[in-house]
């Protein structure tokens, strides 16, 4: 779901500080599709948010999205969101748990 060492290749390429801005970044855009996404995005948007939120994704190492998003990516024209909104939600929510449990140790 989370390839974190993705996020500590990406700790040591810009330092914590940048990271944390990263994150917060992140997560605010990536709230924003799922909103839009969850509300009915119109058909010829849904490939530009799924595109967007791919990118994102795998910046972060949120390999699972990144993957459901390159697939809605490219069947746009079906409207399907709500494996890519189930999954943002779950892997957002490990992501902040493993972020704490890290912070902690």
């Amino acid at each position: 779901m989370i390839d974190w060492d993705r996020l500590q290749d990406l700790r040591e390429e810009i330092g914590d500080d940048d990271l944390s801005e990263v994150i917060a970044m992140f997560l605010d855009e990536a709230d924003e599709v799922i909103t839009r996404l969850s509300g009915g995005v119109p058909a010829e948007r849904i490939s530009a948010e799924m595109h967007f939120l791919k990118g994102s994704a795998l910046n972060l190492g949120f390999t699972r999205l990144a993957e459901l998003c390159q697939l809605g990516e490219t069947t746009a024209t079906g409207g399907e969101t709500g494996p890519v909104v189930e999954c943002y939600l779950t892997t957002r929510g490990a992501f902040l748990d493993g972020l704490k449990r890290s912070l902690a140790a």
